[in-house]
C-alpha cells in the first residue's frame, strides 16, 4: 500500500458518532440539524459540536461536517453565520454539493478544508480540474465506477492535489446521485435537500417478470475488495449509513477495521463477513465495483435481509425456520446493543472543564493561569495593572477587573471545546484596571492554544451580490431535441438544442459531420460522461469547435473554458441560488445558467444574475427521475443477457413502465448511447412564469424530445413551438392553447419548492 486508507464513518446521532469511535473509524461524518443530505437522521446541534470534536480529536479521529445539499437564496445569511462560527472551531472538513457554497468556502473561508460530496456526480477527469480550481481537496467518487475507473480517476485527482473517497458499504441507490428527482416529484421530499423518501424502494404492481420492487438493489459491500481499492490509490472508504442505529456504526466499523489491520499487516483477507450479516441489509452486492452490473444486484425485497441470511446459513428448510432465526437475531441484536453500550457509555461529547484564575497587582503585569483536565499555560499582559479610577473617561480605553466584565470578556472560550468551570478572583488585588487592547489580547492568546494553535478568524461579511436584475428585452424560444428527423424545426426558431449521447459509441464521425455542417446547432451535454466516453466529448469538441454548447457535466464545462467556447450551465447542474451562478461567471466564464426546474417562484424570485448573464428556464419538458447504470429492465420486462456489456449502452433501445401503488406510473426508456431512465407519466408545463417573473429570463426553453410519457402533444411540434413563441410575445389566450395542446401536464415542482 502506498499509505494508510481512511476509514469514514457515519455518524447519524451522539451514539453512533461515540460508537464510531469506540470501534477504530479514523474519520466520521455527520450533519446539523440544517443544511445536510441526510435530514431525517437525528443529526446533531450545533452546540453539540465542540464537544464531538473534543471526543473525536483525544481518540485520533477526524470529523467532517455534511453540508451537502443545494442552498436557496433564503438560506445563504444563515449559512455564511454558519461558517463564520465553524471556521474557528478545530473541524477537519466539510462535504458539499452546492456550487455557490464551494465559491463562498474558497473565496472567504480558505482554511476550512472542503470535499465534494457524491451528489455532485464525480466520474471524470475535467470534473476533478473543474473541483480543483474550486479549491477541492477530496472528491467523493460515482458509486456506479468500477475499480479500473476509480483506479484512472483517482490517477487523475492525485495528479491534481485531490484525494478521493469511494463508499464501500451500505445501501445502493440505483440512480447517479444528485440527478434523482423521483422523491421530488413524487411527494415534494426533494434528494437534493436530504428529503429523500426512497420511492426507489416502494412496492409497484407486479411487472411481468413477476417482480414486486423492480428499482430495488441489494446493499452495497466492498467487504472482499479492499485491496483492489488499496491499489487502486483510494484515500477513504466510506461507509453509508447516517439514517441507522448505533450498534449497526458499530458493527460494520468494527468489521471494516479488522478487515483493513489485515490489509496494512500484510495478512490473508477474511472471507467471513458473517458479522456485517447480523445488522441491517438488504444481502449485499459489489457489482458496480466488480463491473458485473445485471440482475445479480436486485433483490425484490427492500427489508432486512438478516434473518433470511441466518436462515439459509443453516441449511434447514423446515417450517418455522424463519421464526427461529429471527429469534436467534433478535438475541443476538440485544447482545451487539448491550455491548456497544459498555463501550461507549465511558465516552462523553460535554465540553472540557477550563478553571480561568486571574492574578497580580498595581504596577504589576496581569497574570491569566489557564487550567484544563490536559495541561496548564500562563498569559500575561504587556501593560501593568493600574487603578481602576472609575472615571466615564476611561471606559472606553480600560477595563474595570471586576467578575462580571471578566466572564463578558472571556466568554468566548465556552465557543471552543472548553467551557469555563471556574473564574477564580482570590490573588486579583481590587480596584483595578487593564487597558481594553490588552484584555483582547489575552483572550486571542488563550483561543489560540485552546483552538489547536490556530489564530481566530473575524467573522466575514459577504458583499452583497445585489437586486435581482430586469430585462425589458423580450425573451427568446430554444428548442432542445435529439432526433435529425426533426432539424427542420430549425427554421422555427432561432436556438436549436441537439442532446447528444452519454456513450458516442460508432456515432463520433456521424455527429461530428453534423455539427460541422448545421453550426446553427448546439450541442447539448448530458450530465454521464465516464471514461472513454468523456474523453470522446473532449475530442468532440477539439474536432467541432462550435461557438457555443450547453452542458450539464462540469468536466465539459472545464474543456470549453479552456478552449475559448461560450458554454451555458444546463438544468441538471441544480443551480439555486446566486453565489453558483457567480460562481460559474466569475470562475469558469460562463455565459449563463439554466435555473433549477425544483425551485418554487418564490425560491427562484430570489436569485439575483450577477451582470452579463444570461438566466434561462425549461418551461416544457419530459420530467427526468432518474438516470441509472443499471438495466432497469432486467425487473420489468426481462433481457436475454445476465448483465450490462459493452453494446449495451450505445446500441440498446427500448422502453417500458412500471405503476407505482402510490404515484401511478412511470416510464422507463433506453436510448442507444443513453443510459436508463425513469421519466414521470405527465411532463411539466410552467406557462405563469413568463407572466409572473417578467424581464428575468434572456431564454425560455421547450424540450421536444421523443420521451415516450403519458403526455401528448394534438398538433406537431412546428405548431407547439409557434403557440410558445406567441406566448412569449404575449398573445392573449395563447398559454391557455397550449395547455389545450399539451396534456395531461404538471407544475406542481414551481408552486410547492424544496
Amino acid at each position: 500500500m502506498a499509505g494508510e486508507i481512511q476509514l469514514l464513518a457515519p455518524g447519524g446521532d451522539l451514539d453512533s458518532i461515540k460508537a464510531a469511535v469506540a470501534a477504530g473509524a479514523d474519520a466520521v461524518y455527520c450533519g446539523l440539524d440544517r443544511f445536510n443530505a441526510r435530514n431525517r437522521a437525528a443529526n446533531i446541534r450545533f452546540e453539540d459540536l465542540n464537544g464531538v470534536l473534543r471526543l473525536a480529536h483525544k481518540h485520533g479521529c477526524q470529523v467532517f461536517l455534511t453540508l451537502n445539499i443545494i442552498i436557496v437564496e433564503s438560506e445563504l445569511p444563515a449559512v455564511i453565520r454558519l461558517l463564520n462560527k465553524l471556521v474557528n472551531t478545530t473541524i477537519n472538513g466539510v462535504i458539499v454539493q452546492d456550487l455557490g457554497l464551494l465559491h463562498l468556502l474558497s473565496r472567504h473561508f480558505p482554511s476550512v478544508e472542503v470535499h465534494a460530496s457524491t451528489q455532485l456526480t464525480t466520474h471524470n477527469e475535467g470534473q476533478v480540474r473543474f473541483l480543483k480550481e474550486l479549491a477541492v481537496t477530496r472528491a467523493n467518487l460515482c458509486r456506479e465506477l468500477t475499480i479500473d475507473e476509480i483506479r484512472r480517476l483517482t490517477s487523475a485527482a492525485h495528479a491534481n492535489g485531490l484525494g478521493t473517497e469511494v463508499f464501500v458499504h451500505g445501501s445502493y441507490c440505483i440512480c447517479f446521485s444528485g440527478i434523482c428527482y423521483m422523491s421530488s416529484v413524487h411527494g415534494g421530499n426533494s434528494g437534493n435537500r436530504g428529503r429523500c423518501s426512497q420511492p426507489c424502494r416502494a412496492r409497484y404492481v407486479t411487472t411481468p417478470k413477476g417482480i414486486d420492487f423492480p428499482l430495488n438493489l441489494r446493499d452495497n459491500s466492498a467487504y472482499f475488495e479492499l485491496k483492489a481499492l488499496s491499489d487502486a490509490g483510494v484515500d477513504s472508504l466510506k461507509i453509508e449509513g447516517r439514517m441507522k442505529e448505533f450498534h449497526y456504526v458499530y458493527t460494520v466499523v468494527d468489521s471494516f477495521r479488522k478487515q483493513l489491520r489485515n490489509l496494512s499487516a500484510g495478512r490473508r483477507l477474511s472471507t467471513d463477513n458473517s458479522e456485517l450479516h447480523k445488522v441491517f441489509n438488504r444481502d449485499f452486492s459489489a457489482g458496480f465495483l466488480r463491473g458485473s452490473i445485471g440482475k445479480e444486484m436486485f433483490i425484490n425485497d427492500p427489508m432486512n435481509h438478516a434473518a433470511i441470511h441466518l436462515s439459509e446459513m443453516s441449511g434447514e428448510t423446515a417450517d418455522g425456520t424463519l421464526d427461529i432465526a429471527e429469534a436467534k437475531l433478535l438475541d443476538e441484536k440485544t447482545r451487539i446493543v448491550a455491548h456497544v453500550r459498555d463501550r461507549i457509555e465511558e465516552l462523553s461529547v460535554s465540553k472540557a472543564p477550563v478553571t480561568v484564575t486571574l492574578s497580580g497587582k498595581r504596577g504589576a503585569p496581569l497574570e491569566v493561569s489557564v487550567r484544563t483536565p490536559e495541561t496548564s499555560f500562563v498569559v500575561r499582559s504587556q501593560a501593568d495593572l493600574r487603578a481602576d479610577s472609575g472615571s466615564r473617561a476611561d471606559e472606553g480605553t480600560a477595563g474595570s477587573l471586576n467578575r462580571e466584565s471578566l466572564m463578558r470578556k472571556f466568554q468566548s472560550i465556552d465557543d471552543t471545546e472548553y467551557v469555563i468551570k471556574d473564574l477564580d478572583l482570590v490573588d486579583l488585588q481590587g480596584g483595578l484596571s487593564v487597558p481594553f487592547g490588552e484584555l483582547n489580547s489575552i483572550r486571542k492568546r488563550i483561543l489560540f492554544v485552546l483552538n489547536g494553535s490556530k489564530d481566530a478568524v473575524d467573522p466575514v461579511d459577504v458583499p452583497a451580490i445585489g437586486k435581482p436584475g430586469t430585462s425589458t428585452t423580450k425573451p427568446a424560444l430554444s428548442v432542445l431535441i435529439s432526433s435529425q428527423a426533426d432539424l427542420d424545426l430549425c427554421s422555427e426558431t432561432a436556438a436549436v438544442y441537439f442532446q447528444l449521447p452519454s456513450s458516442f459509441g460508432n456515432r463520433f464521425s456521424e455527429l461530428t459531420e453534423l455539427f460541422t455542417a448545421r453550426r446553427e446547432l448546439v450541442p447539448w451535454f448530458p450530465s454521464i460522461l465516464i471514461g472513454e466516453d468523456y474523453r470522446t466529448a473532449v475530442e468532440f469538441l477539439e474536432h467541432v469547435q462550435p461557438e457555443l454548447v450547453v452542458t450539464n457535466n462540469t468536466g465539459v464545462a472545464h474543456e470549453a473554458r479552456k478552449r475559448g467556447i461560450a458554454w451555458l450551465a444546463g438544468p441538471y447542474l441544480n443551480l439555486a441560488n446566486s453565489y453558483s451562478l457567480v460562481c460559474l461567471k466569475e470562475r469558469f466564464d460562463c455565459s449563463g445558467a439554466f435555473i433549477s426546474n425544483e425551485l418554487s417562484r418564490r425560491q427562484i424570485g430570489g436569485i439575483k444574475s450577477p451582470g452579463d448573464f444570461k438566466m434561462l428556464y425549461s418551461i416544457y419538458h419530459p420530467i427526468l427521475l432518474m438516470t441509472s447504470r443499471q438495466c432497469l429492465f432486467h425487473q420489468v420486462t426481462g433481457c436475454e443477457k445476465d448483465g450490462i456489456d459493452a453494446e449495451c449502452v450505445p446500441v440498446c433501445g427500448r422502453s417500458s413502465s412500471i405503476t407505482n401503488l402510490d404515484n401511478g406510473p412511470v416510464h422507463l426508456e433506453k436510448r442507444p448511447g443513453n443510459y436508463h431512465c425513469l421519466y414521470n407519466n405527465r411532463n411539466f408545463l410552467n406557462t405563469d412564469i413568463v407572466t409572473d417573473m417578467p424581464g428575468r429570463f434572456s431564454r425560455f426553453m421547450i424540450d421536444l424530445r421523443d420521451i415516450r410519457t403519458g403526455t401528448q402533444l394534438e398538433m406537431g411540434k412546428a405548431g407547439i413551438i409557434r403557440l410558445f413563441e406567441e406566448h412569449l410575445n404575449g398573445t392573449p389566450d395563447a398559454g391557455a392553447k397550449l395547455k389545450q395542446a399539451i396534456r395531461p401536464t404538471v407544475d406542481a415542482q414551481y408552486r410547492r419548492g424544496i
